[in-house]
């Protein structure tokens, strides 16, 4: 990439500048964010600096005395089956309708394979330039790919992110289609968090009066997506985000993330860090399932700071049949319908919801909002 224009100050960036050559130089580079910083950059390139309005806007609020106030629910699972289950729904009831965030502790993934799904990840993350080359690409079938900045060419500013994207369902992924550095540990950390994911659909189909197998039933649970995110040490982190302000498009998001920390939720006290509990695994409400619960449940925006310090590893599952073609319609549980609660939203099919969140990309601005109906 061409980095003779790097360091220019926000004030000094003139108004007239076009973004596109840069952008085009960094994609096709195939090197990622990681690569920047391995060729010793010591300013951010203009691509990737925040825009003056955006920084002017940020809230005040966050790391203030308030996070002491409000903290990320952590709900422990070893009740499931033998313990208090009323007592477990309804923590998680109180979660997924006011925070949209929890994590989860003794929820059957063993540490050793939490610690290998992480290594794999940094290991893909940090395989030589040439080698990772070979997966990059922006294709949007492909099954498996790396990248950076999957809205690139659409978001004000690139994040300072790089990801490896595996389809792992519901067609069963070759496991030969991965990379040899993180095959094993993803294959199995895959089939390990999808019990754990209908485990949690169950509690939230349960803290909604429905079946336990109700959302299973929807396909809910039926296929998912895994991303290893690798944020590299920023030279300049007040300027850029790891990621944009955003919502999840899918029903579920399951987060393994390491000791680094930075990533923050926001709620009426401003952005609340997510802290790095050794052991737990991070869950949140996505689009989708705000959408069919009919605004029950909280898909809530969050972000990621870039820092200093890392690399930052987080290993995210994203539980939805994303592109896989389906022709189920979804909209709001008429189970939770009545005269004085009517739909909100108006039926999509999941091609329609991600195309629409794909083609806006990380703007800030909740993809919900185009499929509510008119009041």
């Amino acid at each position: 990439m061409d980095v003779s224009n790097v360091g220019k100050s926000l004030t000094g960036t003139p108004t007239t500048y076009d973004r596109f050559p840069e952008l085009k130089a960094f994609d096709e580079s195939k090197s990622g964010v990681k690569g920047l910083v391995d060729a010793g950059i010591t300013h951010l390139p203009r691509i990737f600096l925040r825009p003056p309005e955006d920084l002017a806007a940020d809230d005040p609020v966050s790391g203030q005395p308030s996070q002491a106030q409000f903290k990320i629910p952590v709900i422990d699972l070893k009740d499931v089956v033998s313990g208090d289950r009323s007592g477990l729904v309804a923590g998680v009831r109180r979660a997924a309708e006011t925070v949209g965030f929890f994590q989860v502790v003794n929820h059957g993934i063993e540490m050793k394979v939490l610690e290998e799904m992480d290594a794999a990840a940094r290991g893909f993350h940090e395989l030589p330039q040439e080698v990772k080359a070979e997966y990059y690409t922006r294709e949007m079938m492909k099954k498996v790919k790396y990248g950076s900045n999957f809205d690139l060419y659409k978001s004000k500013y690139a994040n300072w992110r790089d990801t490896f994207f595996c389809v792992m369902g519901p067609e069963p992924l070759d496991p030969h289609e991965l990379p040899s550095i993180c095959r094993d540990a993803t294959m199995e950390y895959s089939k390990q968090v999808q019990v754990l994911g209908r485990l949690v659909f169950e509690l939230l189909s349960e803290a909604l009066g429905l079946k336990p197998d109700h959302l299973e039933g929807m396909d809910c649970a039926k296929g998912h997506l895994i991303l290893s995110n690798y944020y590299p040490p920023c030279p300049e982190p007040e300027l850029t985000m790891g990621t944009t302000k955003h919502s999840d498009p899918d029903f579920l998001t399951i987060l393994l993330q390491d000791h680094i920390g930075g990533l923050q939720v926001l709620s009426q006290n401003g952005w609340i860090d997510v802290p790095p509990v050794p052991g737990a695994l991070v869950v949140n409400i996505g689009d989708l399932l705000q959408l069919i619960s009919n605004d029950r449940f909280k898909s809530v925006e969050h972000r990621v700071l870039a820092n200093h310090g890392g690399p930052r590893v987080s290993v995210a599952c994203f539980f939805t049949l994303h592109l896989y073609p389906t022709t189920r319609v979804y909209g709001p549980i008429k189970e939770l319908l009545s005269q004085d609660n009517p739909p909100v939203y108006k039926e999509t099919t999941l091609q329609d919801f991600i195309a629409y969140y794909d083609n806006k990309g990380l703007d800030g601005n909740s993809a919900l909002t185009h499929f509510k109906l008119l009041p």
